[in-house]
């Protein structure tokens, strides 16, 4: 979330964001709950219009050996 959202804003939308995709809990509720964390993070693309091919996260290139 940090990396699509910013860390600040990525806590208040975890906290206050309510999420349909997932019981009509928070995605901090949705959590403690035992969702899986990829079915919490996709319910909160859906609701903030994340592009699909933003949904996997940026890549991140292995390090040199």
């Amino acid at each position: 979330m940090d990396d699509e959202f910013g860390a600040g804003y990525s806590r208040v939308l975890a906290g206050s964001l309510v999420l349909a995709g997932v019981g009509g809990r928070t995605a901090a509720e949705a959590l403690a709950a035992r969702y899986e964390p990829r079915e919490v993070w996709l319910a909160i693309c859906e609701v903030q219009d994340v592009p699909p091919e933003r949904r996997l996260g940026r890549d991140i290139k292995p390090p040199a050996n």
